[in-house]
Formats: C-alpha cells, structure tokens, sequence
C-alpha cells in the first residue's frame, strides 16, 4: 500500500520504528514491499491506537516531502519554482533560492527525501558555472561533502532557445551533472519536441535532462509543461524513494511530458478524499492533545512547529517515535 499526501497521507498506527530515524519514504517502502499490512482505505472509520511500549497516541504523516531549491537572476527561474511547487501542494516545501544557503546546504538538503533543483543558463561561453547563480558558488566546493547517495532529484532549467539556440539551457546540464556524479538518482528527463533549439549541454541520449522551460519565448507553455512534468515525476515513483526511469536514451523507461491528463472525475474524487483526510487529521489531533493532558506533560519528546499548517511534530530524543498536534506548543 503506498501512501501519499494526496490520497492517504493519514494513518493511526503503533508501530516501532527501527533502524534509524523517522523517514516518511522509508515507511512507504516497507508497505510497499509488504513488511507491514493494513486494511485501511482513506474513508475508514478512524481509530485512535494506544501503543503499550510508547504509553501515547502514535500519528504518522507517510509522505515523502520534496524540496524545491532554485537560483535565479531575473526571476524567471523562480517563477517557474513556484509554478512547480503549486503542483505539488502540501507534498513540497519551498522554493528556496540557493544563494541565501550557502554553508548550509547539506543540512537544507537532508530535511527531504527528494529534491527538485532549478537553474538559469547566462555564461553560455564557458566550459563550467555557467548559471550566473549561488550555484556556480557551490558546485565544487560545498555540494562536494553531501552525502546524496540514492536520492531522488529532479532538474529543470530556463532558457532562450531562439537568441540562444546553440547553448540553450546548457547550464541544466552541469546542475543534472552534479548531482548524478554524488549518486543521486536522477528523475524527469523529457522529450525534445516542441522546442525550436539547435544544439544544447542539458541533451542526454535523445532526452533533456529535466524540465526546460523558455519565459522569452514560450512562457505560455510553461503552466502546461510544469503540470505534465510533475505528473511525471509522481508516475515515476520520485516521491516513493525508489526510481523506475533512468538516464537519457532508454526511451522505453522514460514517460513522455505530453502524458494524459488526470480526468475531472478522478481529481474531484482526489479532493474528497483529501477534506476527509485533513479532517480525520483533526479529529484525531484533538484526540490526542486530550491524551497527552490526561499524561500530564511530553517528556522526552521534542516540538518542531510548522506555521505554515500550524501542525506541530512530537520528535522522541531517539527519532523513532513521533506524533502530531494542532495547537503551537507553549514554549517552542
């Protein structure tokens, strides 16, 4: 049973987490390999499960977040984060432009468990750092020390292929580049077609490297475009920790940007089930600050206050236990 943010984003359980901390993706994996089982469908009746090990209400979100980082000189790069970052809805944190990050890139990063990366192309002459971006900074100082192995990560890129038509979005290609070289596994290659380029450094086999988009020239595109693509990436299984593309020329292995759309009746169903979600989520909050109070304090467990979704994360010192309230704690 995979679980998303969209479709079945809550879920009661008591279950010890072993192994290391809490990972939503991980805990997907292990309902999709079949380590745990449940019959639970995103209308059931919710139940509130008392853990005798733990002593306390057990809620886990079991979603993999993405983050959305970006560098930019005119703006259009993070307008198109943005646009990316609305598709994903509640399953994306950002956009977060990378100049402001430098010397903590590593810690930004490790907050989640897939990365959608955007750059602009300006130094189309040179052989490297061509973005004119906080990228060109980081590349191969900082981002050398990450320890990315077998994550999930996403590039887009913009640029002007008519003024531009022999460099378009080159520098897409040494952001992809990069991050494929510290094992990240990379996701979103899209068909050339549609565009009136003639040679770029973001090409791989016959496919971009990600997402290309051109403000300049065909910024009426770009809504259409981000919506297929993030489609993409879900149908390639970019949030479930594991990827089923691969690089480049594999045609076979790769979803086309110009795949069909979600039908209304699906989307509408999508929503419904979302309200009733986020009011179980709710429900069973207010359940479990009525627990919590009955036991008198939260010892040994850890605020983190989203204001955002004004949801605060219980973190127990050790990462494997957590759960969810709706009220910002008293003394953060």
């Amino acid at each position: 049973m995979k679980l998303s943010i969209q479709t079945a984003a809550v879920y009661l359980l008591s279950l010890p987490l072993t192994g290391g901390a809490f990972s939503p993706s991980q805990i997907n994996q292990k309902y999709k390999n079949g380590s745990f089982s449940s019959s639970f469908t995103s209308t059931a009746t919710p139940t509130v499960s008392r853990s005798n090990s733990y002593g306390r209400v057990t809620l886990l979100l079991l979603a993999a977040k993405v983050g959305i980082f970006f560098g930019t000189s005119t703006g259009n790069t993070e307008n198109v984060a943005d646009l990316i970052a609305a598709e994903f809805g509640d399953d994306a944190e950002g956009p977060f432009e990378i100049d402001g990050l430098q010397g903590s890139i590593a810690e930004n990063f490790g907050k989640f468990d897939a990365l959608v990366v955007g750059t602009p192309t300006w130094n189309t002459g040179a052989d490297s750092e061509r973005s004119g971006t906080g990228w060109d900074e980081v590349y191969y100082g900082e981002m050398q020390d990450l320890k990315l192995q077998g994550k999930n990560v996403a590039v887009f890129g913009l640029g002007d292929q008519v003024s531009y038509a022999e460099n378009y979005a080159d520098a897409s290609g040494e952001l992809h580049d990069v991050f494929e070289n510290l094992g990240c596994n990379m996701m979103g290659y899209t068909s050339q077609d549609g565009y009136e380029h003639e040679e770029s450094k973001a090409i791989r086999g016959e496919k971009f490297c990600g997402l290309l988009c051109d403000e300049v020239n065909q910024d009426d595109l770009s809504g259409e475009r981000v919506e297929s693509w993030v489609a993409q990436l879900k149908a390639e299984g970019f949030m479930d920790g594991e990827s089923t593309a691969t690089s480049g020329g594999d045609s076979s292995q790769v979803i086309d940007i110009s795949a069909s759309p979600v039908s209304d009746d699906a989307i509408a169903e999508l929503e419904k089930e979302n309200a009733e979600l986020r009011m179980m989520l709710e429900q069973n909050s207010k359940l479990m600050d009525e627990v919590m109070q009955a036991q008198g304090n939260n010892s040994g467990f850890t605020p983190h206050y989203n204001s955002k979704t004004c949801i605060t994360m219980w973190t127990s010192a050790d990462g494997r236990k957590c759960y969810y309230t709706t009220e910002k704690p008293k003394n953060p």
